[in-house]
């Protein structure tokens, strides 16, 4: 059994929401009463529908897309050290060769009627954002460049499906009593991550790597995210396990958060990935 006292702290955890006009403010007491059980039996059954890992945005295969972006997408395959995501490298690829990247700008290859709900403000917004985030993760390990050329990977990518969180539906939903467990249960009857529910945002990302010299293909990689609602790490402890809760619940009431979320996830996984490759030590986050 884990002792209460560890989770008391929670219980004064307030969130204060803003939508629109309107102010929310919602207790945690509902994370504090299912993360305080703490037996074995309710950690299994907890996990079974929350879903075990930390991140607010998971993967989901059954909506990678295939927007023409890439060059091949029959040879793409699941990764073992990223769920979900597929992708495919030159057999010979020798990373230690580049020392240097180029972060094209952010492509926006989306289905023909996605662009059309989208703001520009907040497409460009979200386009900078994830090239921002590229360029922050690799840049301890690899020298950003404008230019292609020797020693060079030039990174292409396009955000290939936007879905912005339905904010209203998110609200409309907390507030039933309770609703939490029908909401938590609905991602997995729904074919969606656990955690998630039919109204949260999801984003799709497809990655090409090339040759800074020859323009040659060397890597090219595809996922698709979506938003968790209930995300809860219980490994993390009192106060990493609130903090993911946390993070997933306030999200769900911003259009664009779990994009974000996604844009970091992928960076982070790039640069440990090129660090791996290259035999070098990755930079904490």
């Amino acid at each position: 059994m884990i002792a209460f006292s560890r989770f008391q702290q929670v219980e004064t955890i307030m969130i204060d929401i803003s939508a629109g006009a309107t102010r929310w403010t919602w207790g945690l007491t509902l994370a504090t009463t299912v993360l305080a059980v703490g037996c074995t039996s309710m950690s299994s059954t907890y996990s079974s529908v929350m879903g075990s890992g930390a991140g607010v945005t998971a993967s989901d295969p059954t909506r990678l897309t295939k927007s023409g972006f890439l060059s091949d997408y029959g040879r793409l395959k699941t990764v073992p050290w990223a769920d979900g995501i597929q992708c495919w490298r030159r057999p010979d690829l020798d990373a230690k060769r580049y020392s240097k990247v180029l972060v094209s700008p952010i492509e926006v290859n989306v289905k023909p009627g996605q662009k059309k709900g989208i703001a520009p403000a907040d497409l460009k917004s979200l386009t900078d954002y994830f090239h921002q985030s590229m360029v922050k993760a690799l840049k301890p390990q690899l020298q950003v460049v404008d230019q292609p050329g020797r020693g060079v990977i030039v990174m292409r990518i396009a955000l290939t499906n936007l879905v912005p969180t339905k904010v209203v539906e998110s609200l409309a939903g907390t507030a039933v009593p309770y609703g939490f467990v029908a909401e938590a249960g609905a991602g997995v009857a729904t074919g969606r991550p656990a955690g998630s529910t039919p109204y949260l945002g999801e984003t799709g990302m497809e990655m090409q790597l090339r040759d800074g010299t020859s323009g040659a293909v060397l890597a090219e990689c595809r996922d698709t995210q979506i938003g968790r609602k209930y995300a809860a790490d219980l490994d993390a402890g009192a106060v990493g396990a609130a903090q993911t809760w946390a993070n997933g619940y306030v999200n769900s009431f911003q259009s664009w958060s779990y994009a974000r979320n996604a844009f970091d996830k992928w960076s982070a996984l790039t640069a440990q990935r090129f660090a791996a490759l290259r035999g070098a030590k990755p930079a904490p986050q």
